[in-house]
């Protein structure tokens, strides 16, 4: 039995929902919140309580590689953002294929919305372990390099976000990959700056 004892005459409500426009993440298992303890300590919906507005949480665990169909229904949604966090499921190579057409798919049809391209966030382990450490620098030039390059073919409203403190200083992860509680929160505190001045007026 639970029982929440109020003030005599107070009333309880419910929290308005946001009638702005929602956030959309597309990523990994990250971003799907495998190492949270609940469904409200993954990154999206600590976001989502911050910023007061929904967040589509599209994390697929193994599973996100900006494949062509993926950009096709991420472009059915009309959301105030779209943020890309794919690299953790990724190969440079396929970074440096898929990257470009994945965004211009996505801005063909939503010209005007803004797309943050996040980073491989900076996993514990890289601390001792050469190979994933290389690994990480690859990727994430590979994407910076893409980055680039849609800049240079004037693909507007895209914004980078450095992954190199996403997980806080190596004691926000339960394996060294996927974020704890603590790590959601380190990943949250480093993400919402980012995006709050992209939601704009959103609404």
């Amino acid at each position: 039995r639970v029982e929440i004892g109020i003030p005599k005459g107070a009333e309880i409500k419910a929290v308005p929902a946001s009638t702005g426009k929602p956030v959309v993440i597309y990523g990994s298992s990250i971003i799907q919140g495998f190492g949270a303890s609940r469904a409200g300590m993954n990154v999206g919906s600590i976001l989502g309580r911050r910023l007061n507005r929904e967040v589509i949480n599209l994390g697929f665990s193994g599973l996100c590689k900006m494949e062509p169909e993926l950009a096709d229904l991420l472009a059915e949604l009309d959301p105030a953002l779209f943020v890309i966090d794919c690299l953790p499921n990724m190969t440079a190579e396929e970074i440096t294929q898929r990257t470009v057409s994945f965004v211009k798919k996505i801005r063909s049809v939503r010209p005007n919305t803004p797309i943050l391209m996040v980073e491989h966030p900076n996993y514990a382990h890289t601390s001792w372990d050469v190979e994933a450490r290389e690994s990480i620098k690859e990727k994430n030039a590979a994407f910076l390099q893409q980055f680039n390059r849609l800049q240079k073919d004037r693909v507007t409203g895209l914004h980078y976000f450095k992954g190199d403190h996403s997980f806080g200083d190596g004691d926000g992860t339960l394996d060294g990959v996927h974020p704890t509680d603590l790590g959601y929160t380190y990943y949250a505190n480093v993400l919402e700056p980012a995006i709050r001045p992209l939601l704009g007026n959103s609404k």
